[in-house]
């Protein structure tokens, strides 16, 4: 799909202009002030959809190929954003688990050396020098 797209040098509507295929990675998913996947994917469909013909006595018009295309390429980088979204999401959920753990191992090792007794602990203090 992507070699298809390279080779016809498909290029992409939106509010700053015409894009690239390569300039799709770059666009946030969602914005309301300038570009987004969602905004591009939105122009493309609208021109597939013009483009095709209404026939009551012809069955049903070959679809714009190379619209389909652009709209195939688009929904691709948007699923690929997406599961990318995800899947940092996941693991910065992971992360903050781990240091919550670790402050808690941290917090139970501090505790557990607070009881023990003066004498002990002087003797693990002899013990490190």
């Amino acid at each position: 799909m992507f070699e298809k797209a390279s080779r016809l040098k498909l290029r992409f509507e939106s509010v700053v202009g015409m894009l690239t295929a390569e300039d799709l990675w770059d666009l946030p998913l969602t914005s309301k002030k300038s570009a987004s996947l969602d905004g591009v994917a939105k122009r493309v469909s609208t021109l597939l959809k013009a483009s095709e013909e209404e026939s009551f006595v012809v069955k049903t018009s070959k679809p714009n190929e190379v619209l389909q295309l652009k709209l195939d390429v688009v929904k691709q980088v948007i699923a690929v954003r997406l599961e990318e979204s995800e899947a940092k999401a996941k693991a910065e959920e992971r992360r903050s688990k781990k240091q919550k753990i670790l402050g808690l191992i941290a917090k139970k090792q501090d505790e557990e050396l607070g009881d023990r007794s003066v004498e002990d602990l002087k003797k693990m203090l002899d013990e490190i020098t």
